[in-house]
């Protein structure tokens, strides 16, 4: 089993990087990303004055712009194009060292040292040596931390233009995602409380499905063709017409305080923060409970009629099977041979999808928290992909694809446990 186990990790490993290369040259190469919104925000803002200014592509190109060359330069390396897609794709994943701290230094005429300010009054020397920029301390040695490099884009006209930077190794190997654009916050603190709310209403949500459906599937197929079966497939196939977000919509309207009954909140995770923080732990509970019970419901219900059926026409095969029979015509006990025989064999479909299923209810939740005005993990991936936050749409589609790769080993385990014949090499 344990050298399976390491077959499907490694296995993992270019699944993992051929899906973030396919993600990332999409949004790399897709139009209207940060730098040209943040550019024609610019202009919209310099047209209102009054200002004339160039097109995008102008701008994009060195033309005509409201911006100096220095803070288009700056808005390239801050948005991460100033290098080619393939270095940018390394640098994200941690394998490329990633420059930060940036200083300009510019050479003109005959000059060819400069002194800059580092920060904290700390200054380095910068030679220019033919096609090379040497950085020095202030004891004349060469400096381990500073580099610097000549900016061939902005050196023109007998002006060459350096920058001095430091590097590290810094991706999502490391830990980092990135800082987002919309937040300017680091992206794995934007993510983690929303991913939080997300896996408390969509595991809960997903526990309810299978304690509720699995028996519900083995009294319908003990009891297949009778009033119970046929009411509750009719409730069953009823819920399964109906999308998780709009049974939310329609559930806020009859309960939520809309045109009929307040009996639940119309929306949010919790009361507000001052609401909660004077609550007592008691009464947080209820009230987390309280605002729980109405989306739950909705991210089950769509797992729940699948589950059912399922479960149910998994049972009625395995009860026509051959070692049903014969275990009957051994004397064994009808509760014995449904129970032990039976029911095992027939959750293996249920225990074989059980990974898929997770993936779904955790990213796949934007609509709901939508509707019940939930600030969780799908709304969050969704809206960065509409605001072109790159840095956030990356971590989410990382994010998302990891909790797939690992539901596909817990299906295996699952598979396992309930199928003796399955034997892992």
């Amino acid at each position: 089993m344990t050298t399976y186990f390491i077959r499907r990790i490694l296995l993992m490993i270019p699944t993992f990087l051929g899906s973030t290369i396919l993600i990332f040259v999409i949004l790399q190469m897709a139009p209207g990303g940060p730098l040209e919104r943040t550019i024609q925000q610019l202009q919209a803002g310099a047209m209102q004055e009054g200002e004339s200014v160039g097109s995008v592509g102008d701008i994009m190109s060195g033309g005509s712009s409201v911006l100096p060359e220095s803070a288009l330069r700056e808005l390239r390396r801050f948005y991460g194009f100033d290098k080619p897609v393939y270095q940018r794709y390394l640098i994200w994943l941690g394998i490329w060292p990633r420059e930060i701290k940036h200083r300009e230094v510019d050479f003109s005429g005959e000059v060819t040292e400069v002194s800059k300010n580092v920060g904290r009054g700390n200054y380095m020397t910068l030679r220019l040596q033919g096609d090379q920029v040497g950085v020095y301390d202030t004891d004349g040695n060469t400096s381990k931390i500073w580099k610097a490099a000549i900016d061939e884009d902005a050196s023109k006209d007998g002006l060459i233009v350096a920058t001095i930077f430091q590097t590290e190794f810094s991706g999502i190997l490391t830990g980092n995602l990135g800082t987002s654009y919309t937040y300017d916050q680091p992206v794995t603190e934007v993510m983690a409380p929303r991913f939080k709310i997300s896996m408390f209403f969509g595991l809960t949500g997903l526990f309810l499905s299978y304690i509720v459906c699995i028996p519900l599937g083995i009294r319908k197929a003990l009891n297949h063709g009778s009033a119970f079966d046929f009411i509750s497939s009719v409730v069953v196939f009823a819920a399964y017409s109906i999308p998780g977000y709009a049974l939310g919509a329609v559930l806020l309207v009859l309960l939520g305080g809309g045109s009929y009954w307040d009996i639940f909140p119309l929306g949010g995770f919790r009361s507000p923060t001052e609401v909660w923080e004077a609550m007592t732990w008691w009464e947080q509970v209820k009230d987390q409970l309280w605002h729980a019970v109405l989306p739950i419901i909705s991210w089950s219900i769509g797992s729940f009629a699948g589950l059912t059926i399922l479960m149910k026409n998994s049972l009625l095969e395995n009860i026509s099977q051959d070692y049903i029979r014969t275990a009957f015509a051994k004397g064994l006990q009808e509760k014995r041979v449904i129970w032990v025989h039976a029911i095992r064999n027939s959750v293996i479909p249920i225990a074989s999808g059980i990974g898929g299923v997770i993936g779904v209810v955790i990213a796949g939740s934007y609509l709901i928290e939508k509707v019940f005005n939930i600030d969780g993990f799908g709304k969050m991936g969704f809206q960065a992909i509409l605001d072109r936050d790159y840095p956030i749409t990356l971590g989410f589609l990382v994010i998302v694809v990891v909790i797939r790769l690992v539901s596909n080993i817990l299906s295996d385990i699952a598979l396992a446990t309930v199928d003796p014949r399955i034997r892992f090499k």
